[in-house]
């Protein structure tokens, strides 16, 4: 019993480092902002600076920018895509997993193949799209490039092909088709995998910067990492500023995970992009 508890004490010990070690830069971003941008600059690098901490780089920061209405923009933007690729994406996963159609093997090989295209090579041709469409300097050119996610399709479909068919068979029995039977008996049953794909989404649009930096120029309509670039309160290296902005732009994913922490490690679980 002893030994139990002295192996637990060891591994919470470890843990607790380890969480610390991986805290650490955040950590430091968050000390860095509060200072003054001489004490962020000085050599040798002290942790609490000479002039004390202050808050004037956030005051100057929402003073120079529009951050409330950048981060309305990234909620809309992030939570449209995110429920766009939902939608997407189930509904392939299950056509992939439950149905045969002409070309289904090549469509699902393409779709894993396309997993391993890097996202750039298409930023050309879907700029050239959006200016066809007229959607330059629109939310939806901003969301609909962003919908559309192989890896998601994949993970969904596996996990679909997990659930027993008999549940189904059954359902069919008593005269359910297959739109009824994805909505009432497969999707609750999906929950924990769709939660997942939908805080993966939902991160993933938020930290996007690319992509909505391309195609918007209207500050009114940026989302807040492309914003907060656009604002600068001095000259050279600005440490401080760097890392609040940084800050500003982590602190409501931060939030995000302390309130699906239980969903984002089951994901990481069932899916397993914690190895990618």
């Amino acid at each position: 019993m002893r030994t139990s508890y002295a192996g637990r004490a060891v591994a919470f010990t470890v843990l607790a480092l380890f969480s610390l070690l991986m805290l650490a830069p955040f950590l430091w971003a968050v000390n860095t902002s509060f200072k003054t941008e001489a004490d962020a600059g000085a050599n040798p690098v002290t942790i609490v600076p000479a002039g004390g901490y202050t808050w004037d780089i956030y005051a100057n920061l929402f003073r120079l920018g529009s951050i409330p209405t950048w981060m309305v923009n990234s909620v809309l933007v992030a939570a449209a895509v995110t429920l766009i690729t939902l939608v997407i994406s189930t509904l392939a996963g299950y056509a992939f997993s439950r149905l045969d159609f002409t070309g289904r093997r090549t469509l699902l090989g393409l779709t894993v193949a396309s997993i391993m295209i890097p996202g750039t090579i298409f930023i050309v041709p879907l700029f050239d799209e959006m200016l066809a469409f007229n959607m330059v300097d629109t939310y939806w050119g901003i969301i609909l490039p962003q919908v559309v996610a192989p890896v998601m399709v994949f993970i969904l479909k596996r996990f679909f092909d997990s659930i027993p068919r008999e549940l189904e068979e059954a359902a069919r029995v008593d005269g359910a088709g297959s739109l009824r039977i994805f909505l009432r008996i497969v999707l609750p049953l999906s929950r924990p995998i769709i939660a997942a794909v939908a805080i993966f989404t939902f991160v993933g649009a938020w930290n996007n910067f690319l992509w909505p930096f391309i195609v918007t120029n209207d500050p009114d309509l940026m989302t807040l990492p492309v914003g907060l670039e656009t604002v600068s309160t001095g000259f050279g290296v600005v440490f401080a500023e760097n890392m609040a902005k940084s800050v500003l732009a982590a602190l409501p994913l931060i939030v995000v995970f302390l309130f699906f922490q239980r969903q984002i490690i089951k994901g990481i679980a069932t899916t397993g992009l914690g190895g990618q």
